[in-house]
């Protein structure tokens, strides 16, 4: 073990001295912005991590979106959802095996991208939430909806280059801006809640689930005990032994060997609970003596497989008029929900891997990391895939140690290989990723102590975001409910003292959170300044592209973010002595 880790050593050294090394900015590179604590070995294993957490997307995703139909025609004129038709079933199944195929190109394509090119330890694929959108909201079960399948590609098309468009002119990057700090910081604690949910989920190990009462209710039941209209248990609550397998084996082990700082414990743990799990006769395993746990196991035992895309390749419909107002409708969720998710995720998990930069308040190369995150998305749709988005499950692998984009490569290249692998990454059960999520969600909790809770003005909003994630199920939605509550509450304070000409004043505002986005003193975006008439006045357009501010701004920031600690500071002096 001790030569194994000096030649682990000495190939991390070697590499990080090489050009590659350079080009990555590993941990002894001489970059002057080399990433620190970042290594080969370290990189790759992270990535490999990210890819076991997210490998579950490659079934899901195909599951939800064949049951859009896709491609397949329903003829049937007395059942429109054709859902006991043959012919149309066998249809499906030659779709969902399209899609299997799509989601992996796509994740793999997508996530070697960004990483080359941003060099940031983020991985892309279709994302969670959008494809049930896109399914049963927009196209509607098996093509019951307002908009055909083909359309609804064409939205995600149009969506992707609409979001090209806004990141090179800045508006994206102006947008991560000008949200307030405490809502960034709490942005990143939702979204390690989130991650806790989906892992306590029927995603995860089945810890939790709906009610008809609550919320949510305990669940950990076996199969037979689950209401299959609400998914609640009606009894035997807790006793469902993969439930166990997974806190035992992904939770309890991994966390044991982290203690430790033990090196691949993440991976170690999803592969320990994923073997076990595949004997069919055990009361846990992933491949039960069903129909459906039948065609599954067929599946995993053909070890390698590779299914063309033959029927969901370039399906767009461009008769946009069909559909008319609806077709307006679809793309304009499909943009505002992804813009306000995609760009909340990347920016928290570039936050979570430490490369944000405090001054400037935006990560390196931005604006490319934002292009490849549009591109991937009209470049998904040409393959039958819903948007596709940077993944929450990157934590996972920032979490490893991943700090560069040799973390998201070697996830994409993960993916690009269970193109052939298929039946095996498509068969890790839930419950062997469902702790791993936990974990990181831990993890990610620990941003919460820089919101700033000395005002409720920044508090509340901080608190909403939080909690509105996990409980909408989505990133977009609780964000949308921070920057309201932070909008109306501290816009009702400001008029107030407006009016008052400044009497009437919260007793703790001087313990207010700097909010430091000022257009007259930072390099406003483009159009902005066009607004402003002084579109020409500031050089031109060379400003289109996102840059850092400049050091007269930077200290202008530095005495203003200074000036509100010393407020803060003398704001709690005088609540000691009071």
């Amino acid at each position: 073990m001790h030569s194994i880790g000096n030649f682990i050593d000495v190939l991390d050294k070697k590499v990080a001295r090489s050009t590659f090394g350079r080009v990555f900015r590993l941990d002894g590179s001489g970059h002057p912005k080399e990433r620190k604590d970042s290594r080969l070995v370290t990189e790759l294993r992270a990535g490999l991590t990210t890819f076991f957490t997210m490998a579950y997307i490659i079934a899901v995703n195909a599951s939800i979106l064949t049951e859009s139909g896709a491609t397949c025609l329903c003829t049937d004129t007395v059942d429109p959802s054709c859902s006991n038709n043959p012919e149309y079933e066998r249809c499906l199944i030659g779709i969902k095996r399209d899609l299997t195929t799509a989601t992996a190109v796509i994740a793999g394509i997508g996530s070697v991208a960004f990483g080359f090119l941003t060099n940031l330890p983020v991985a892309l694929a279709p994302g969670m939430g959008l494809n049930a959108y896109f399914t049963y909201q927009v196209v509607g079960f098996h093509g019951t909806g307002s908009v055909s399948y083909g359309l609804a590609l064409t939205a995600v098309f149009i969506e992707g280059w609409i979001f090209v468009f806004l990141s090179l002119i800045g508006m994206r990057q102006w947008l991560v801006k000008i949200i307030p700090a405490s809502v960034k910081v709490a942005s990143g604690v939702g979204i390690g809640i989130f991650l806790t949910e989906i892992g306590m989920s029927y995603s995860g190990i089945g810890l939790i689930s709906g009610s008809n009462v609550t919320p949510t209710d305990l669940a950990g039941c076996p199969p037979q005990y689950i209401d299959k209209f609400s998914g609640r248990c009606d009894s035997h609550k807790m006793q469902n032994p993969t439930l166990w397998i997974g806190i035992m084996g992904g939770g309890v082990l991994t966390a044991f060997l982290m203690s430790y700082r033990v090196k691949s414990a993440i991976i170690i743990g999803i592969a320990f609970v994923s073997i076990i799990s595949w004997p069919r006769d055990t009361t846990f395993t992933y491949f039960p003596h069903t129909d459906a746990g039948d065609q599954m196991f067929d599946f995993f035992k053909q070890v390698v497989a590779f299914h063309p895309i033959e029927n969901t390749f370039v399906a767009q419909d461009w008769n946009v008029s069909a559909a008319g107002g609806q077709f307006a409708l679809a793309l304009f969720t499909f943009l505002y929900v992804d813009i306000i998710d995609a760009t909340a995720t990347l920016y928290s998990m570039a936050r979570f891997s430490g490369v944000v930069d405090p001054e400037s308040g935006d990560f390196p190369r931005s604006t490319l990391a934002y292009c490849c995150d549009a591109v991937t998305i009209s470049i998904g749709s040409l393959f039958g895939c819903s948007p596709a988005t940077a993944f929450i499950e990157s934590g996972a692998g920032i979490t490893e140690g991943g700090r560069t984009g040799l973390t998201s490569i070697t996830t994409g290249v993960c993916f690009l290989i269970s193109i052939f692998f298929a039946p095996i990454f498509a068969s890790i059960p839930p419950w062997a990723t469902g702790c791993t999520l936990i974990l990181v969600g831990c993890l990610m909790m620990r941003q919460v102590t820089t919101v700033n809770w000395a005002f409720i003005g920044d508090a509340l909003p901080a608190f909403v975001t939080i909690v509105s994630m996990p409980l909408t199920y989505s990133v977009a939605y609780g964000l949308i409910a921070g920057l309201f509550t932070y909008t109306v509450l501290n816009g009702l304070i400001y008029i107030t003292k407006v009016i008052s000409r400044g009497r009437i004043q919260p007793p703790d505002a001087d313990a207010a959170e700097y909010w430091t986005y000022k257009p007259d003193s930072t390099n406003p975006p483009w159009f902005i300044r066009a607004a402003q008439g002084k579109l020409w006045k500031t050089g031109s357009f060379e400003n289109i592209e996102t840059r850092s501010i400049d050091q007269g701004t930077i200290a202008s920031e530095k005495e203003l973010v200074g000036n509100s600690a010393m407020r803060v500071e003398s704001h709690r002096s005088r609540e000691v002595t009071m």
